[in-house]
């Protein structure tokens, strides 16, 4: 789907989309794809990869900080990555809970077969799909939409880009600021600080 006049960026999404698209996914297993991705930003690739272990723990509940790999991260131009770690919200502990991992696969989004994960291309099939049943098909909605959104939502609470970078794995702000979407009516109320 094209990026329909946003200089190559993804679409930031309101609260309310994002509700609207989870609405039209049908299964469980990607409402919490689509879940994970808003409540972490981390990138689809990665959400994919995720095994069930760097989620729940020995007993089967989620755990409070989701584990992210460097393996599975996006690398650096230099073939660096870290590992992060991501709080868990409520509202995605939620998720976990009701989702049933298979327990014949170490992932935690497995193909049919069970054997490896789900594709990227599977994932963003699923939300173009549930985009386009929303009304957001000229939108400009990508799987990097609920990695810019969340970014954002941190911005606007006043969040520090130190905080923010230690989620997106961004060495300094000159990566992250690209992410950040001013609207109108920010900048109408700095004009009218003046």
């Amino acid at each position: 789907m094209p990026k329909n006049n946003r200089k190559g960026k993804a679409a930031v999404l309101t609260d309310g989309e994002y509700s609207k698209i989870r609405r039209q996914i049908r299964t469980e297993k990607y409402r919490l794809l689509l879940d994970l991705a808003w409540f972490t930003g981390e990138r689809w690739g990665a959400l994919v990869q995720l095994k069930v272990n760097d989620v729940y723990d020995r007993n089967g509940l989620p755990k409070s900080d989701i584990i992210f790999p460097a393996i599975i991260r996006k690398h650096r131009p230099d073939g660096t990555a870290e590992t992060t770690e991501i709080p868990v919200h409520q509202t995605l502990k939620e998720s976990l809970e009701r989702y049933k991992p298979q327990t014949n696969s170490e992932w935690l989004f497995p193909s049919r077969c069970g054997t490896k994960p789900i594709t990227w291309k599977n994932a963003y099939n699923i939300l173009m799909r549930a985009s386009d049943d929303a009304g957001f098909e000229a939108k400009g909605i990508s799987t990097h939409s609920t990695r810019r959104s969340m970014v954002n939502k941190l911005r606007k609470s006043g969040i520090a880009k130190e905080i923010i970078r230690t989620f997106t794995g961004h060495r300094d702000n000159k990566g992250l600021d690209p992410y950040f979407e001013i609207e109108m009516d920010e900048r109408r109320g700095a004009i009218a600080t003046l």
